[in-house]
């Protein structure tokens, strides 16, 4: 499972012009499931975004948590994220999960940030979306699940 993360003042998601999805001081993750993946990358995700210290302390560091700082989350499925282009110029989507499959996935991981107490909107899974945010920082942090480093031999530890 792979997570793009950024820290945003505020952001929404669109679909045919109605808003769908919106959130306050938070995080977007824009979320792709690998075809491996697994109940177990879903539990990892679901304990990483909330606990990601990326947001500032009363000294300016980045030490507190989304948890923390009582933020939002906008999460919006995007399997581009596991496009490939190695070869050629179009990106070949192989390591995406089937949609059927990777939309239990989603929804599992959704349930499992708002069991935390977290407050999570939603885009349409499928759907072509617009998404809009001010990103503050910027902060901007790529997540991979343990589970598909370790079966992509190429990717680090």
């Amino acid at each position: 499972m792979r997570a793009v993360v950024q820290r945003v003042r505020e952001a929404r998601v669109t679909v045919d012009g109605r808003v769908v999805g919106q959130i306050g001081p938070g995080m977007v993750a824009l979320v792709g499931i690998h075809r491996l993946d697994t109940a177990s990358d879903v539990r990892w995700m679901a304990q990483k975004l909330p606990e990601l210290r990326v947001f500032e302390d009363e000294h300016g560091k980045m030490n507190l948590s989304l948890e923390e700082v009582k933020g939002q989350l906008l999460l919006v499925s995007q399997f581009t994220l596991y496009g490939d282009v190695r070869k050629g110029r179009r990106p070949n989507f192989m390591d995406a999960r089937r949609p059927e499959e990777a939309s239990p996935l989603l929804d599992d991981l959704v349930r499992a940030l708002r069991e935390r107490g977290l407050t999570v909107a939603t885009g349409t899974f499928g759907a072509m979306m617009d998404v809009s945010l001010v990103n503050t920082g910027p902060v901007t942090i790529i997540l991979e699940s343990p589970a598909v480093r370790g079966a992509c031999p190429e990717g680090p530890e």
